[in-house]
């Protein structure tokens, strides 16, 4: 299969509900079906938090750099590139852009690193109980800073399906829309001051592979514009690690989000095809 019919493989999996308390075996059947695809590359971490009294799981699959066949994600090298993406949802949506097309990106960015390693580590991460508050990740960021574990870089990759190229499509928080385009055909990178020679460098490479994209420096860990920190990328920002988020920004231009509605046939596979294309090699060339 081509990376296409590879992502949309992914989707006929992921795309169910899959709220954590409401959809119960919905959420357990995505989780699982995670680990099984993370297993082909590598053994998969269970990092748990406790919410509510009950457990929760994010899945954690490490992979070498392409200089140490034996070093683990971080450990004894350099720090690693740490990409993640919330596979639960919100209660009566099947998610397929939030955030089915962030997971299977994922899965296919950890078959593509496993087959040609690059030079940092690289950890993929999916996080649970985003839809909660950023749950999964705050405690996986909390417990990195508590061991003081450093990153190179944390990208969350949260909505990457959605694209519209009619004229006004595009939505923005105040006073943006005079930098941007209006029409919703382009990925966004939104990070922290830190990242920019990432933002720049990522921009560049996705937008070389053919897909349109545009990049927001955010300072003060995105407080003035809370749009910014709608995602697993917000608690690496509060505990200082360089971090961002890769977004067809979500409520802002698909009118699928969080509905019964957002389901695969509304997604453009070929944009999404070509973001992933597009994370690949700039991820390899940071």
């Amino acid at each position: 299969m081509d990376l296409k019919e590879q992502l949309h493989e992914h989707l006929t999996h992921i795309v169910r509900d899959r709220d954590p308390y409401l959809s119960t075996s919905g959420h357990f059947y995505v989780k699982q079906y995670i680990r099984e695809q993370f297993q082909q590359w590598g053994t998969v971490e269970t990092h748990e938090f406790i919410i509510r009294g009950q457990t929760h799981q994010n899945l954690i699959l490490n992979l070498p750099p392409i200089n140490s066949p034996l070093a683990k994600g971080g450990q004894g090298g350099s720090p690693p590139i740490l990409i993640g993406a919330h596979y639960d949802g919100v209660p009566g949506t099947p998610g397929a852009d939030d955030n089915g097309t962030g997971v299977a990106a994922l899965l296919e960015l950890a078959r593509i690193f496993a087959a040609e390693p690059i030079k940092y580590p690289v950890r993929l991460v999916a996080f649970d109980m985003e839809e909660y508050g950023l749950l999964g990740s705050e405690a996986y960021a909390n417990e990195l800073h508590q061991k003081q574990q450093q990153l190179r870089l944390m990208i969350s990759l949260e909505m990457l399906g959605y694209c519209d190229r009619t004229p006004n499509s595009q939505r923005y928080p105040a006073k943006l829309e005079y930098f941007y385009p209006n029409r919703g055909d382009f990925i966004a990178l939104i990070g922290n001051l830190t990242t920019i020679p990432d933002l720049i460098n990522l921009s560049r490479n996705i937008r070389k592979d053919g897909t349109p994209c545009e990049w927001l420096p955010v300072p003060n860990r995105g407080l003035i514009v809370r749009q910014t920190r709608l995602s697993d990328h917000a608690p690496f920002w509060d505990k200082g690690y360089k971090a961002m988020m890769v977004t067809d920004t979500a409520f802002m231009r698909n009118p699928h989000y969080h509905k019964a509605s957002d389901r695969i046939e509304t997604l453009d596979l070929d944009f999404l095809t070509g973001v992933c294309r597009g994370l690949a090699a700039g991820i390899r060339r940071l």
